[in-house]
């Protein structure tokens, strides 16, 4: 039989949110090791609370090896037909996302 889930609280969910954000940004600064740790941390507390990790996290981080991806350290990034795609060098996986290429216009954030 089908377990039900009930859903967290709203306020927890906020909350986690917000830590998410929080590990994103101190990866950002952090060595390498404990830059993938954060990225760890923040996808189980995603899974935990059910929560979607907004895109432009979601992109900065392996598929295959869940490493933190640091463009022109640990990944290269290029443009082709339209599309990023993003080469890990550690696990050497690539992803490819619609984005800018030669025929798209940067859209102004």
């Amino acid at each position: 039989m089908k377990t039900l889930h009930k859903k967290k609280p709203s306020d927890q969910t906020e909350i986690a949110k917000e830590r998410i954000a929080t590990l994103f940004k101190e990866a950002e600064s952090a060595d390498q090791g404990y830059s993938d740790r954060y990225v760890e941390i923040a996808r189980r507390i995603a899974m935990k609370y059910k929560i979607k990790i907004p895109i432009e996290l979601k992109r900065r981080f392996c598929k295959n090896c869940q490493t933190y991806l640091r463009p022109g350290v640990n990944c290269r990034v290029r443009t082709r037909k339209g599309r990023l795609i993003y080469y890990c060098k550690k696990c050497k996986n690539y992803s490819r996302y619609p984005g800018l290429g030669k025929n798209k216009k940067q859209k102004s954030v």
